[in-house]
């Protein structure tokens, strides 16, 4: 029997998302800033409609919607999903009013592609964008590796009971110390880190190409956190391939290669356990899976006769490859080439690898290697079991930070998370070739989208039909939400519809 949630349940689900839209009427402060310095004085007011607008719903929901009640996990599967989705239309304003997108569809769809750090872009005449407008891009991009809902916890509910259910919510199912506020602030501890190291060497390696120190600065910064949050938004619409810097590509290489791992597994580095690199299931699927599809990158260029030096086929093709591996979609080639020089092998090479992604609990999307880690282990399991005795019991473990040893409930929730990505892989690649496109490239964007990478073959334009930008919209989102929260706001819905009324839940 379906019980429709009761009024207090709406009001605490809406509680909850206007924490969240103040969360992003906060982030809006950086660009804001940025704009008043460049003396950019249309954005500053685009911005400030933006702020205004998230202050206001959140003074609304804080005012109407707050109850002396504390979050369960059914409301922080809700505040997730339906967080996302308010977080976009709220975010999407000051986009909106920069000009530089023909509808509020599409300035949504970047802010979704920021929000879920998968980097596909709608905007118009991106090397003439403010400096304002570009920091909003990049920044919310940034932010959306750690997680929106990473964001609000950080600063908006200590002493909440119920934070770790939005926190697990939106795919983050580890904490890194007991308590959840200080995972999120431990989890912001390392990106800030890393984002002042990593910066700092992509600026000196701009002012070594000869680009002025005052621009070199915000190039590094963007850069920086299109990478760590294996977004791949870059400042220019040529990506890395504006810049024609080795040192660049290798510092980005190393960067999105760090942002794709676990936090918890950075958090173990840090900590002294840095054992922890080697025994990991994700780091030793990602090296196994990386080595496949370099194999098979190798054997395409080779028919092709594409790419012949090792210097060409390393900038050229294995950036490219684990750019896409790590969800990351920065890209040393322009996007037709995929389709136009790759060929069909190695296409498949770079598809299969956005298809799988990078590490749970991370910046990146995709399957996951701890997925792809189970599933492996579970299958040698069953070949185990049918080559021994009956009376033999066979048992399989992961070293995911800790031992974990795979029963049925684990291996059937992996199960479930791995067909509903190739599910919506599948969809879209269906989607994109019934509006006529070829098949290789359908299916390259739609798993660009569902894995949250942002590498595409051409199809992702301005001018691609609105039903595809709205599907690619719920891949980018459904993918980064890794479903659950997903099915729990479908399911509300038909409850909401369908539910018998009830005085308690």
């Amino acid at each position: 029997m379906i019980f429709r949630p009761s009024r207090e349940d709406m009001k605490l689900i809406g509680w909850g998302i206007g924490r969240v839209i103040l969360g992003i009427g906060i982030i809006m402060t950086v660009p804001l800033v940025v704009a008043v310095v460049s003396t950019e004085w249309n954005v500053v007011l685009d911005f400030l409609v933006g702020i205004t607008a998230c202050v206001t719903f959140w003074l609304v929901a804080e005012n109407t919607c707050h109850v002396k009640k504390d979050l369960t996990w059914f409301h922080g599967l809700i505040v997730a999903s339906a967080g996302w989705l308010f977080a976009m239309g709220f975010g999407a304003i000051p986009h909106f009013l920069s000009g530089h997108f023909k509808s509020y569809l599409d300035a949504c769809f970047d802010l979704m592609s920021g929000y879920t750090t998968t980097g596909l872009y709608l905007l118009q005449d991106l090397d003439h964008v403010a400096y304002g407008t570009n920091m909003w891009r990049h920044l919310l991009s940034y932010a959306g590796g750690q997680g929106i809902i990473v964001i609000a916890l950080t600063f908006l509910f200590a002493g909440t009971a119920g934070a770790f259910k939005i926190y697990a919510s939106e795919g983050k199912e580890e904490k890194l110390l007991p308590n959840v506020i200080r995972t999120a602030r431990a989890i912001w501890m390392i990106s800030l880190t890393y984002l002042v190291v990593g910066s700092f060497f992509l600026w000196l390696g701009l002012m070594w190409g000869g680009m002025a120190p005052g621009r070199g600065f915000l190039h590094s910064v963007w850069l920086f956190m299109g990478a760590w949050s294996t977004g791949g938004f870059a400042p220019q619409s040529l990506n890395l391939l504006y810049y024609h810097s080795f040192i660049i590509e290798m510092i980005t290489l190393g960067i999105f290669v760090i942002g794709s791992f676990n936090f918890a597994l950075h958090y173990s580095v840090w900590t002294g356990r840095r054992t922890e690199v080697f025994k990991n299931i994700e780091v030793r699927s990602f090296a196994i899976t990386s080595l496949i599809a370099t194999f098979m990158l190798s054997i395409g260029f080779g028919k092709m006769g594409l790419y012949t030096s090792l210097t060409e086929f390393f900038r050229k093709g294995f950036y490219n490859l684990v750019s896409g591996h790590t969800t990351t979609g920065n890209s040393t080639v322009f996007s037709t080439s995929f389709f136009g020089e790759f060929g069909f092998i190695a296409m498949c090479a770079i598809t299969i690898a956005m298809a799988i992604g990078a590490s749970a609990c991370s910046t990146g999307g995709g399957l996951k290697g701890l997925r792809m880690g189970i599933f492996t282990k579970s299958l040698w399991g069953d070949i185990r079991r049918l080559v021994s005795p009956e009376s033999s019991v066979i048992m399989e473990k992961v070293h995911h930070v800790h031992d974990i040893w795979l029963d049925d409930a684990l291996v059937k929730g992996t199960m479930l998370i791995i067909i509903s990505y190739v599910v919506i892989y599948s969809v879209g690649g269906l989607l994109g070739t019934i509006y006529g496109y070829s098949p290789s490239v359908a299916f390259f964007d739609a798993t660009s989208a569902g894995s949250n990478t942002g590498l595409s073959a051409g199809l992702t334009t301005p001018l691609m039909p609105a039903l595809l930008k709205v599907y690619y919209i719920f891949e980018m989102w459904a993918g980064r939400l890794e479903f659950m929260s997903v099915f729990a706001l479908f399911g509300m819905g038909i409850a909401l519809v369908k539910g018998r009324r009830t005085g308690t839940r």
